[in-house]
């Protein structure tokens, strides 16, 4: 990256504290360039960035082909109702559409809009097929969908609930992985199941083949709709383009947003066949979706995504990281437990509380998230190199140095 004149560190910490409202606790590292993998902070201090803005940045920060595309974009059309037909909006459309299998798409702005569309078209649809008494839809534990109402609902987390009550009603929550417990809360009140595919706040945890399939043929036979929640995880972080691939279904709505405009915010509600013409005029709607920036960008950005043998070559980084963290594992018993996810969305376990790792992280130049309080969540970019995975994997060996003798201190003080 490119040295720029770096903004006073100070001042604008005391302005955040001042203005911003303190809903993500206490932040001290002001980032204000990003290149590749790779962030700089206002104090010109670099990370190796394996947060990628929390699944966003599959394709790493400021990649010129977004970028380019945004320029060349703004100075033509930024905005305009979608009372008006938008090039770039209907040939994302036909590309997720092509590409996903699905039939037509709603576009947004973030995950948890269309997760609400989703919650929306799901009743719908069966209001107008059942009538009212099918509207209850499964989700499951440990499962998180957004922080809007509808979605905050279908979340599991009481700590992420608390305060909000009452929910929304009409939300039954099941065993993940489990269709005997599936089987057991199913009644005819369900109209749809939505799961996250890989279950991102809850601790980095796929949906195995056989609990996909199952809910699959359950939703085709019970006449209920299945939606797989993708925000996370689809986008090609797992390997392939949608990470309910892996187990070969398809799926009737799909929430789709995170990675979907290279780091512009869009989302994208896609679905197939009579669900796709459930909304009609006045059903929803977006001031913002769909706008004609955030779509030319997420066309650059599936331009990548999309291409051939660049998930290949996702699913071998995959294995490679996978294989530092089996090292790392074995080096460190006394905190670490084991790696579990798939493709490029990995989690390291710990046997312990990892909340304060992330900070460690950052001392020795990496960023990563924590989720789940005790599970360290790995997104790095898509376009890592190996040489990235390795010094990736060398300065959490460094953070995690740190992190055990630190809980090894404080368990003896115990």
């Amino acid at each position: 990256m490119t040295e720029k004149s770096l903004p006073d560190t100070t001042t604008l910490r005391e302005k955040a504290e001042r203005y911003l409202m303190p809903n993500y606790g206490t932040r001290d590292v002001v980032l204000v360039q990003g290149e590749g993998v790779r962030v700089r902070d206002s104090d010109g201090k670099e990370y190796l960035d394996f947060l990628g803005g929390i699944g966003v940045n599959n394709l790493g920060h400021c990649h010129p082909a977004v970028v380019g595309a945004l320029k060349r974009q703004a100075e033509k059309l930024l905005h305009t109702s979608n009372a008006f037909l938008l090039q770039p909006q209907i040939e994302l459309a036909e590309r997720l559409c092509a590409n996903l299998g699905m039939t037509k798409a709603l576009f947004a702005n973030s995950g948890a809009e269309v997760t609400e569309a989703a919650i929306k078209l799901a009743r719908l649809w069966s209001r107008k097929k059942f009538g009212e008494d099918r509207h209850r839809i499964m989700v499951f534990k440990n499962s998180f969908h957004g922080r809007t109402f509808g979605a905050l609902s279908a979340t599991w987390s009481p700590k992420v609930r608390e305060g909000f009550d009452p929910v929304l009603p009409g939300f039954v929550f099941a065993e993940f992985n489990d269709l005997m417990d599936v089987d057991e809360k199913w009644d005819d009140s369900i109209c749809a199941v939505m799961m996250e595919t890989v279950q991102g706040e809850g601790g980095v945890r796929p949906a195995n083949s056989v609990f996909l399939r199952g809910l699959r043929q359950r939703c085709t036979e019970r006449e209920a709709a299945m939606i797989c929640d993708e925000v996370q995880c689809g986008m090609g972080r797992t390997g392939r383009r949608m990470a309910y691939q892996w187990a070969e279904v398809l799926p009737d709505i799909v929430p789709v947003a995170k990675a979907l405009g290279g780091g512009v915010p869009i989302g994208a509600l896609l679905a197939r066949g009579e669900f796709a013409d459930v909304f009609q005029k006045g059903s929803h709607g977006t001031t913002f979706g769909g706008n004609p920036l955030a779509c030319a960008a997420a066309l650059a950005a599936t331009d990548i995504l999309f291409e051939d043998g660049f998930l290949a070559e996702v699913g071998r980084k995959a294995c490679c990281l996978w294989g530092l963290m089996e090292s790392i594992i074995a080096d460190f018993p006394e905190v670490c437990d084991h790696v579990r996810g798939v493709g490029l969305m990995q989690g390291l376990v710990l046997k312990v509380p990892a909340l304060l790792l992330p900070a460690i992280a950052r001392r020795h130049g990496l960023l990563v998230g924590v989720t789940a309080e005790t599970v360290v969540r790995l997104l790095p970019p898509l376009i890592v190199s190996d040489e990235d995975l390795e010094e990736g994997a060398a300065k959490l060996r460094a953070a995690l140095t740190e992190f055990r003798d630190h809980v090894m201190e404080k368990s003896r003080a115990q």
